[in-house]
């Protein structure tokens, strides 16, 4: 049977079941019963969780927008401007196409890492570096998914945050 998966924020939630019932027998439809998907950059995420469960799909039906553009007071400008929301429909579409989930890398953390810090320093704020503290013991504080912490990681974690808070207490 082929499969179609469905993404999008709320108005998805809102046709999800009903569009499987209609394809009943003629498509497994796949999408996350929970989960909105809120912006595109989000969208872009549950794709990857959806294909790293499902594996690749036949047909992608998706819609996203509204809180890509949404703007909340005291807000001035929408949340993504508009070459950002294009940025990550086509990342979404690349994914999908390669029926292929992203994978974690070291690399992209120390590089996004070297951003934030670059960010930080320039705007003269200090920063508290928990990615450090976890490259001290890699197989002790990760867990299978190479993600998140082991209990004792997050132990770590909350002993290095709480001792940066008391700093400025």
């Amino acid at each position: 049977m082929k499969k179609a998966l469905l993404l999008g924020d709320s108005i998805r939630m809102g046709y999800d079941d009903m569009v499987r019932s209609l394809l009943a027998g003629r498509a497994e439809v796949l999408y996350d019963p929970q989960d909105n998907g809120r912006f595109a950059a989000y969208t872009l995420w549950q794709a990857n969780q959806l294909l790293r469960a499902h594996g690749p799909v036949d047909v992608v039906h998706w819609n996203n927008g509204y809180w890509d553009m949404n703007i909340e007071s005291p807000m001035r400008e929408p949340i993504h401007p508009i070459p950002e929301y294009q940025h990550f429909l086509r990342r979404i579409l690349g994914l999908c196409r390669s029926g292929a989930a992203l994978r974690y890398q070291s690399e992209w953390v120390e590089a996004y890492n070297a951003a934030a810090l670059e960010v930080m320093r320039a705007e003269n704020v200090p920063v508290n570096d928990l990615y450090a503290l976890c490259r001290e013991a890699p197989g002790l504080y990760k867990c299978a998914d190479g993600l998140h912490l082991t209990e004792e990681g997050y132990r770590a974690c909350a002993r290095q945050v709480a001792s940066c808070i008391e700093r400025y207490l």
